[in-house]
């Protein structure tokens, strides 16, 4: 594992550094984070990440430590689990007495910690390779030291989970008797510590499928937890295995493997290389946990291969810090960037967008989605809630569980944003769970189309405990019997949007994706159809729409009868559908969805306060939440806005209607500062955003939360963005608005992405657009500033 010529390579590195960063703006360099004393606490860390991990890291007690988490690493129960913490420890340690700093670079993505007593410093360096699944941990001094290095691990042994810690899973408060987290494999290899989780035959995705009446078809379906192990190894340059340790952080029980060093020595390193992977169904049935089983063989022999592939290690930092170049390069938010203070709430803002976007590129290459409950930066639960007693691999809401309300909003930034690429693990779980699905359509109602439900396990069938256990033995067997969520399914079409919006935005070939939504909207064509005749001898009402009855103005207006937000988002799917370029439709396919959007009522509206305002459906039965829906044709479906036909009565909708008044807030997943920016609302819009990104209250600003989820809440975050992004920018057709709600006093410098591969950079001071660069220059013509 050793690497002779590791120590040159490492200095090399740190003399590039600045060569590697110096097309990077200032304004950057800005909002980097530096703390000048150690934490109390994991909820005191710090993200780094790159590729598809996080790590949350932080200096406690005179050691370094940081949780890892990685996308995909689901347990039996659907728990999203941590792969362990790393500690390290040097002698004589650096940071019990003198000068503490620690430091995010976020043009690098890195963590830098730095210790200096008298006329000694050291430094540990800590990055994740964006492009490989391995975390670097560099330490330099100008004295020499011994290092101490353990993976510790709180899974050495089964643990049962009772009460609300089964939130963390799939099963939530309807566990299915017992529910333990089965231990982890760990022992030392050699001069490694290797560890690893493999699941169990049996997981939640059997247990789902036979609740909800889905045995025939269950060899069909796609499966994700079958026969998952993930893991990895730990090995330090010139470390020997030193035996285990027990310990207690924050009431959790752990067991620590620990490396220590030979001899002391001014330069350590430890590298850290994960490996996920899917053993065959043949493997599955001989034994999961053998010592020697197939699975664990199989493992260790592709994770050995992918080590045998990694460049040596200056390779790898100059192609990760070229990733992060071009990320920040691809688009910024800076404002008031001359004043750049913590305490000036507007800078705030602009600083933990940029956190925030920072967070979302350690997910880049995922293969799934980052998790709306947390990401990848996760800490022990006490430290949110005093109350909840649990591991670091608590989350409310679930790690398998994907609520869309919530995911939307953490990933409609990136089309602005231009990180069309990070859209990837959004669409691809969704185009994963097409085909179970159809199955759910074709089993419970002998029609076509793809029936997503909005709280959706990563297998695509509702969640088992909103589902119900307890449900009336008649009761439809499609449908969840459940207060929240019944008839709930028209979030899918929002990613449907996304899709279609990376040709609009980038011109991407969206081929793949057209049969994915064809068959969305083919389901509410034929379900509302099939309900209709179910109810008498008209399927379509006597102006030959679509009765969208029962429906659902989001988690809100419930027994909804032509919700405003399902009848928006269907017509505005269709309409982006046959404004495709004529290489993606056949003329049947355009005959069809032309006909289809023929059969889709029109909006309902009502008075309020004496002005005519947006309702959100023609009638409902019971109010259950507290969104806004009927606004939603804002947002995110864009009928009206800045520029547009009836933006007086979207704005009265805002202003008067009493649940929008009501349930206005800037906390989570409310999205009011998003409706007020694409309505021209100034005022409003800077308000609700300042106050959706000024600092969370925790020592890291952007680890907002709980909010109505989980900390970090990463759709709070998510939906400050979009606010922000909409007060600079927003589109219609070819038509671009700038400054379309953005207050005159505030400066700014920024570079958004716009339809038809368009970029728009701005530098706006006293009021004033001082600097315009429009590309493709043709482009420049459609920009209206307002």
């Amino acid at each position: 594992m050793s690497h002779p010529n590791r120590t040159r390579q490492v200095l090399l590195l740190f003399l590039l550094l600045p060569f590697f960063t110096r097309a990077q703006s200032p304004e950057l360099a800005s909002n980097n984070i530096t703390w000048t004393s150690p934490s109390k606490n994991a909820g005191e860390s710090m993200p780094c990440g790159g590729g598809d991990i996080g790590l949350n890291v932080w200096a406690e007690n005179g050691d370094v430590l940081f949780y890892i988490a990685r996308s995909g690493t689901f347990d039996e129960n659907n728990s999203l689990l941590k792969l362990g913490r790393v500690r390290l420890r040097l002698s004589p340690n650096p940071f019990e007495k003198g000068a503490f700093k620690q430091q995010l670079a976020l043009q690098t993505g890195d963590v830098t910690l730095t210790g200096t007593a008298g006329k000694a410093t050291t430094q540990i360096h800590v990055w994740v390779d964006v492009f490989r699944p391995v975390v670097h941990v560099e330490v330099s001094s100008t004295e020499q030291l011994a290092a101490t290095a353990s993976y510790e691990s709180w899974r050495f042994q089964d643990r049962v989970l009772k009460g609300k810690e089964n939130n963390q899973n799939s099963y939530k408060w309807a566990p299915q008797g017992e529910v333990k987290t089965r231990h982890d494999s760990i022992s030392f290899q050699g001069h490694t510590v290797e560890f690893f989780h493999q699941n169990q035959p049996q997981t939640v995705f059997d247990v789902t499928v036979q609740q909800q009446g889905l045995a025939a078809v269950k060899g069909q379906l796609y499966n994700p937890l079958q026969h998952l192990i993930f893991g990895g190894l730990l090995w330090g340059e010139n470390m020997l295995p030193a035996g285990t340790t027990d310990g207690q952080y924050l009431r959790t029980p752990y067991r620590g493997w620990q490396l220590k060093s030979r001899v002391p020595a001014r330069k350590h390193s430890l590298t850290l290389v994960l490996h996920t992977a899917y053993e065959s169904a043949e493997q599955g049935h001989l034994g999961l946990l053998a010592i020697n089983s197939p699975a664990r063989v199989q493992w260790q022999a592709e994770l050995q291969r992918l080590i045998g592939t990694l460049p040596n290690q200056l390779t790898a930092r100059r192609r990760t810090v070229a990733w992060w170049r071009d990320y920040w390069q691809r688009s910024f938010i800076h404002i008031e960037p001359d004043k750049a203070a913590a305490n000036l709430r507007e800078w705030q803002a602009g600083r933990n967008y940029q956190l925030m976007r920072y967070m979302l590129g350690c997910n880049a290459f995922g293969q799934w989605p980052t998790k709306f409950n947390g990401g990848l930066f996760t800490y022990d639960p006490v430290l949110t809630d005093s109350t909840l007693k649990f591991t670091p691999d608590f989350r409310n809401w679930g790690g398998g569980t994907h609520t869309a309300q919530n995911q939307r909003l953490v990933y409609w930034p990136m089309l602005k944003n231009g990180d069309f690429n990070l859209l990837k693990p959004q669409v691809d779980f969704y185009l994963r769970l097409l085909k179970n699905a159809e199955l759910r359509s074709q089993t419970y109602w002998q029609h076509g189309g793809a029936s997503f439900t909005e709280q959706l396990e990563n297998f695509g069938l509702p969640n088992p405990a909103e589902y119900n256990w307890k449900r009336p033995a008649d009761f439809d067997k499609g449908m969840e019997y459940n207060a929240w969520l019944e008839y709930e399914w028209d979030t899918v079409l929002e990613f449907c949007l996304m899709m279609l919006e990376t040709e609009r935005y980038a011109g991407h070939d969206v081929a793949a994706y057209l049969p994915f939504v064809e068959s969305c909207l083919t389901f509410f064509d034929e379900h509302y159809l099939y309900l209709a005749r179910q109810r008498g001898a008209k399927a379509l009402d006597g102006a030959g729409h679509l009765v969208l009855y029962p429906g659902s103005g989001a988690e809100t207006y419930k027994m909804a009868y032509n919700s405003t937000a399902t009848i928006t988002g269907l017509r505005t799917v269709l309409t982006q559908l046959l404004a495709l370029p004529p290489r993606f439709v056949t003329p049947a396919q355009r005959q069809k969805w032309t006909a289809m959007l023929g059969r889709i009522p029109a909006i309902s509206f009502r008075e309020s306060q004496s002005h005519p305002t947006i309702a959100p459906a023609k009638t409902w039965e019971r109010i259950n939440n507290t969104e806004s829906p009927q606004l939603y044709p804002v947002f995110p479906w864009g009928l009206y806005g800045v520029g547009k036909a009836g933006l007086d009565t979207a704005r009265n909708t805002y202003l008067y209607d009493a649940d929008v008044q009501k349930f206005r807030s800037h906390v989570g997943w409310k999205q009011h500062n998003i409706f007020a920016a694409r309505l021209g609302l100034t005022d409003e819009a800077a308000a609700l955003t300042v106050q959706k990104l000024q600092d969370s209250g925790r020592r890291f600003p952007a680890f907002w939360g709980p909010g109505y989820d989980w900390a970090p809440d990463h759709n709070w975050g998510g939906s400050g963005m979009i606010g922000l992004q909409e007060m600079l920018l927003q589109t219609d057709g070819r038509k671009i608005y700038l400054l379309p709600a953005w207050p005159k006093q505030w400066d700014v410098h920024f570079k958004l992405h716009a339809p038809y591969q368009t970029t728009v950079e701005a530098v706006v001071k006293d009021g004033k657009v001082q600097v315009l660069k429009v590309l493709p220059e043709s482009r420049r013509a459609d920009v209206v500033v307002m």
